[in-house]
C-alpha cells in the first residue's frame, strides 16, 4: 500500500518505521527540518520538508495515488485540514486524524468527523481511557479487547434460582434490543449459545451490549443483583483523567483525584461536581496515607511526569491499593517499565503511543478477519471482519446470512457509530462486524463472507 504521513512525532516516525519494515511504500511529511533531516538519514522512506496542511503538498507526495493518509501531527487543527484536503484531492483514499482536544470528539452540535470526511478520529487520551477503564467497568474482569473503542462492552451475570429465564430456552427469553448473549460458562465448560441452549441456575451469562443498556437487562437474570461500588483515586488532572471520567460516568464509581495544580482543581471541581477533587502531591508518602489509598479498589498514576506516575504506582501498592494501573508518556520508558510492572506492583501500563499506533495499525490492515481476543475456554475468539463492497454478505440483513455454527454477532460498525445489531439490520460494504466465533470454524467464516 501507498501511505503517507504528515507529522513525524514519536506516533509517525513509530508508525513510519513500522510500515516501511512491511514492505509498504511511505512518505512522511514533516515541517520540522532537523526531524526530516534525521528521519531521511534513518528510515526506508521518502521524506518531505514543509507544511502537511498545504493542497501543494499533498499534490507534490501523490495524494491522488495513496490509500491511505495519516494526520499525525501535534496540532490537531492541522491534523483535520490536511484529511480533509487529503479526501478533496483524492476519491480512494482513506483518512486517519489524530486529535487530542476532546472538542473534536463532542458530537452533541456537530459531528466533526463526518464535516470534515474523516475515516478514523483517533485520540490518544481517549484510548488510554478506554484501556484502564475495562476492568474497571466490567466486574468479572473478562480479558477480552474493547468493542468498538468502548462503544459496546460486555458484562458477565449469574442466573439465580429467582430468575424468570431459568429453564427456558434463548429463542423463547427476550432481551432488549442493542444486548445480545455472547457466551454462557456452565461450571467449568464454556460454550457458545444456540437458540435452543437452555438457560439454568448457576450459569454465567455473557452479555454484549451498550453500557447503558446492559445495566437494565442484568435484572432478568439476577433480579436481585447489584454491582459494587468501585473507588478510584486518580493522580493528575490530565486528559486521560478527564477521558476516565467521561468513561466511568456510573453513580457507582467514587472518584477523587489528586492534583497538585490549583487552578486546575478549581477548573475540575467546576467541570465535575460529582468528583471529589484534592489539592496535593500524591508523591508525597504522606498525602497517600492521608487520602487512605489502601481503601481504593483502582489507583491510577496519570499525570504528564513519567518519574512521578512510576514512584507513586509503586507506593500506592505497598500502601495497598488493590489494582495499580500506569501511564507512560515517553516511548523509551515503556519497555524497560513492562518489564519491571510485577515488582513495581503495577497491574496495567498504558502508553498513548502505543495505543494510537497499535489502533491505527488495526485501521489500515488490509486483512479481513483480526483478531481482538481469545476465549480459549471456550475454543472460541472475538473477531473483526471488514466487509468488503463486493463481500458475499454485503447488501444483506442479518436474517439472511448464513454463518458457522455457533457464530454469534455482537456489534456493528457502520461509519461513526456501533450497536449491536438485529435481525433486520442490513450490513453493507466498508461496516465492520465484530462476532464470536469457533476457533476451528474460523476458516469457514472467511468463505462465508468473502
Amino acid at each position: 500500500m501507498k501511505i503517507i504521513i504528515t507529522g513525524a512525532g514519536e506516533v509517525g516516525a513509530h508508525l513510519s518505521e513500522l510500515l516501511s519494515a512491511k514492505g509498504h511504500e511511505v512518505t512522511v511529511i514533516e515541517s520540522n527540518e532537523q526531524k526530516a533531516d534525521l528521519l531521511d538519514e534513518t528510515l526506508n522512506a521518502k521524506v518531505i520538508k514543509g507544511n502537511g496542511s498545504s493542497a501543494g503538498m499533498l499534490k507534490r507526495a501523490g495524494v491522488d495515488r495513496c490509500d491511505f493518509f495519516l494526520g499525525l501531527t501535534s496540532d490537531d487543527r492541522t491534523n483535520l485540514i490536511a484529511c480533509s484536503l487529503a479526501k478533496v484531492l483524492s476519491s480512494k483514499v482513506k483518512t486517519v486524524a489524530r486529535i487530542h482536544d476532546q472538542t473534536y470528539s463532542d458530537n452533541s452540535i456537530i459531528n466533526y468527523q463526518l464535516h470534515f470526511g474523516i475515516d478514523y478520529l483517533l485520540n490518544p487520551e481517549a484510548l488510554c481511557a478506554l484501556e484502564l477503564a475495562k476492568a474497571m467497568r466490567n466486574p468479572s474482569r473478562l480479558a477480552v479487547e474493547n468493542i468498538a473503542r468502548g462503544q459496546v462492552e460486555v458484562q458477565q451475570v449469574t442466573v439465580s434460582k429467582s430468575s424468570k429465564v431459568a429453564g427456558k430456552t434463548l429463542r423463547d427469553i427476550r432481551l432488549e434490543s442493542g444486548v445480545r448473549i455472547g457466551f454462557i460458562r456452565k461450571g467449568p465448560d464454556v460454550s457458545l449459545p444456540t437458540a435452543d441452549t437452555v438457560l439454568e441456575t448457576g450459569d454465567v451469562v455473557a452479555l454484549f451490549g451498550k453500557p447503558e443498556d446492559l445495566l437494565d437487562v442484568r435484572t432478568q437474570f439476577d433480579p436481585g443483583c447489584r454491582l459494587d461500588t468501585v473507588r478510584v483515586v486518580l493522580f493528575g488532572a490530565s486528559e486521560i483523567a478527564i477521558s476516565l471520567l467521561r468513561v466511568l460516568n456510573n453513580p457507582r464509581f467514587k472518584i477523587r483525584i489528586i492534583e497538585k495544580s490549583e487552578n486546575l482543581c478549581r477548573v475540575m471541581a467546576e467541570r465535575f461536581e460529582h468528583v471529589t477533587i484534592i489539592q496535593g502531591d500524591a508523591t508525597s508518602l504522606r498525602v497517600l496515607e492521608e487520602e487512605q489509598i489502601d481503601s481504593a479498589d483502582y489507583f491510577v498514576a496519570c499525570t504528564k511526569d513519567d518519574e512521578d506516575n512510576i514512584m507513586t504506582s509503586l507506593q500506592a501498592s505497598r500502601l495497598g491499593a488493590k489494582h495499580v494501573q500506569l501511564v507512560i508518556n515517553r516511548a523509551d520508558y515503556q519497555e524497560v517499565i513492562s518489564t519491571v510492572k510485577t515488582t513495581l506492583g503495577v497491574e496495567l501500563i498504558v502508553s498513548p503511543r502505543l495505543a494510537t499506533a497499535n489502533e491505527i495499525l488495526r485501521a489500515i490492515s488490509t486483512e479481513m478477519i483480526l483478531e481482538l481476543a481469545s476465549l480459549e475456554r471456550a475454543g472460541a475468539k472475538i473477531v473483526e471482519i471488514k466487509v468488503a463492497p463486493d463481500s458475499a454478505i454485503a447488501g444483506k440483513m442479518l436474517r439472511e446470512i448464513s454463518l458457522p455454527e455457533g457464530t454469534v454477532i455482537i456489534a456493528l460498525l457502520h461509519k461513526y457509530a456501533a450497536k449491536v445489531p438485529g435481525p433486520d439490520d442490513s450490513i453493507i460494504g466498508g461496516d465492520r462486524v465484530v462476532a464470536i466465533v469457533r476457533t476451528e470454524n474460523l476458516s469457514a467464516l472467511k468463505d462465508a463472507v468473502e
